[in-house]
């Protein structure tokens, strides 16, 4: 046998090993089991900010609330969010609040698979045992809904869960929710929701070749959203130049109207109107300053 063909062989033979390595690599990390009471109002409040609603319903189809949403058209494929009502088979019905946990913070399906990063898994992952215990008391109320959403239509390799392994050490990281010292209440609140729950980075700033944030390019602006939408900069100095300020964008994000008149279209449009519409005026306000700034630092942003 020629050597050319040994060394193909062999190279082969390694990739297949590579491969079944990472088919049984197992990921994410063991936690305590949450046996805390969760609060439904607070868990319905925190699942509109976090988009859960406008992702998991097909508005524009007459779908059943959180039974599915309108697939996702991205350059890798069509992606489905699924049925997450109370189903025991085409939903979460049979799940425990520690599948959910595990789901929600650590992108990780029942049987140990990654999800997809459709699923914004990653600006969750500092939610607290509270946080999680609440939003599953919310999901408990959501009448079941027998209907599975449909398989993703995604081409090989993209298709394949266990690539997602090497795509999340490859990419995953923390969101920055942490508070900061010398910062107002107001101002780390709104970076928990933005950097957060909210997840404006999902559509705000660019991706890579992977699918995956240019952290160095953060709220810079996306042209390529699902759906040929496009996301606009929201770095404050680009806010600033464009005359927002923290009262308008709060209005905005309640109303979708935005300052000159004109109203929020394309996925933005939805984000309003499933998600922010529905918070608190200090939350909106607390949003609009991480974003813009406290006075001092919007002095900044306009020089």
């Amino acid at each position: 046998m020629k050597k050319p063909i040994l060394v193909g062989l062999a190279a082969a033979a390694l990739g297949a090993v590579a491969v079944g390595t990472l088919v049984v690599w197992p990921i994410g990390f063991a936690t305590e089991e949450i046996e805390l009471s969760g609060d439904v109002e607070r868990g319905a409040y925190l699942a509109r900010a976090s988009g859960c609603i406008a992702c998991h319903t097909d508005f524009a189809g007459g779908g059943a609330p959180l039974a599915g949403g309108a697939p996702l058209k991205t350059a890798f494929g069509d992606y489905y969010p699924p049925n997450i009502t109370t189903d025991l088979d085409h939903g979460i019905g049979a799940w425990t609040v520690d599948d959910f946990a595990k789901a929600v913070r650590q992108g990780i399906d029942r049987d140990g698979q990654p999800y997809f990063p459709t699923f914004p898994y990653p600006f969750y992952s500092d939610f607290s045992d509270q946080d999680i215990a609440d939003l599953w008391a919310a999901f408990q109320t959501v009448p079941p809904v027998p209907e599975s959403a449909p398989d993703h239509a995604v081409s090989f390799p993209f298709s394949q869960r266990w690539g997602m392994k090497a795509w999340r050490a490859a990419f995953l990281t923390d969101p920055s929710t942490e508070p900061v010292e010398g910062k107002t209440d107001r101002w780390n609140r709104g970076r928990w929701l933005v950097e957060g729950a909210a997840h404006c980075g999902a559509c705000h700033t660019p991706r890579n070749f992977a699918g995956a944030r240019v952290s160095t390019s953060a709220f810079a602006g996306n042209d390529e959203l699902p759906d040929n939408n496009k996301a606009p900069s929201i770095l404050a100095s680009d806010l600033v130049t464009e005359g927002w300020t923290v009262s308008k964008l709060a209005y905005a994000l309640r109303t979708g109207v935005t300052p000159s008149g004109d109203a929020f279209g394309g996925s933005m449009g939805e984000v309003v109107a499933y998600g922010t519409r529905f918070l608190s005026q200090s939350d909106l306000e607390a949003m609009a300053v991480y974003l813009l700034g406290e006075p001092k630092d919007l002095d900044t942003a306009r020089n």
